[in-house]
């Protein structure tokens, strides 16, 4: 296996005015991996990925992809990315195809073989049938079906995805789970950022937790529930960010209704 990071990230700091979100975070990320990255809300994890993904471009610190440095070569590095957000912007006037063609035409493939692969993804979802709805008639799920094919629409070598699950029903999310594994198998890499601890845990090779913008956790699972005896990914994550009294919240929560 290449064991050349396709991610290298050292001392990135980033600064909304003058709160700074991300406190020198340093990571490497090889290839064929599946990362978890998590954390409590605000702790950072869509400002990293907006900062891989070529979004942000305002930060300090070193971030390399594929060996090459995000300032400087982001056409070349978004070439080769797939981005796959929790609430994207489709324009609602198109179909998916129409949608799909849009995109994948901005990425020079050629229309026969946008046609296929749209076609091929969609079926996967089961709305090969709504090629050629408008997507204004779409439910939340459905838009983020096909948010899901258009990034997956040019074979991407690096694919990053926050919350990517939001709005599926169960079955899709079982689907969306295998079709990660298989991904990393065929030397995909992918970088999850989510709060569904469950599916993190099942799929993840490497789990990478930050709070504050800091990386407090960072190893297989298996490995990170042994150092803080954690039979599962909730249990640490609670364990880790000093959130442990879940249960008396809920409790005080619901005398509020009783008074």
């Amino acid at each position: 296996m290449n064991t050349e990071s396709i991610v290298e990230i050292n001392n990135l700091v980033k600064y909304y005015g003058k709160k700074q979100v991300l406190h020198g975070i340093q990571l490497n990320i090889q290839p064929g991996q599946i990362i978890g990255y998590i954390g409590p809300n605000g702790a950072g994890k869509s400002t990293t990925v907006k900062i891989l993904c070529g979004l942000i471009d305002d930060f300090e610190g070193e971030v390399k992809v594929f060996g090459k440095d995000l300032r400087t070569n982001q056409i070349d590095i978004k070439k080769r990315i797939g981005y796959i957000p929790e609430n994207a912007a489709l324009y609602e006037s198109l179909t998916p195809l129409e949608f799909m063609q849009f995109v994948g035409q901005m990425r020079g493939i050629e229309d026969d073989v946008i046609r296929s692969k749209a076609e091929a993804l969609m079926d996967i979802f089961e709305m090969k049938s709504n090629l050629n709805q408008r997507i204004a008639t779409f439910s939340k799920g459905m838009r983020q079906k096909v948010m899901i094919c258009s990034a997956l629409l040019h074979n991407p070598e690096l694919i990053f995805m926050d919350e990517p699950l939001s709005g599926l029903d169960a079955n899709s999310v079982i689907m969306v789970k295998e079709m990660l594994i298989h991904l990393a198998h065929e030397g995909k890499t992918i970088f999850y950022s989510s709060h569904l601890m469950d599916v993190v845990e099942k799929i993840s090779d490497r789990i990478i937790l930050i709070d504050q913008g800091k990386v407090i956790a960072d190893g297989a699972f298996e490995e990170l529930s042994k150092l803080a005896n954690d039979e599962n990914l909730e249990k640490l994550f609670t364990r880790l960010t000093g959130n442990t009294n879940h249960g008396e919240k809920a409790e005080a929560f619901i005398n509020a209704f009783e008074k």
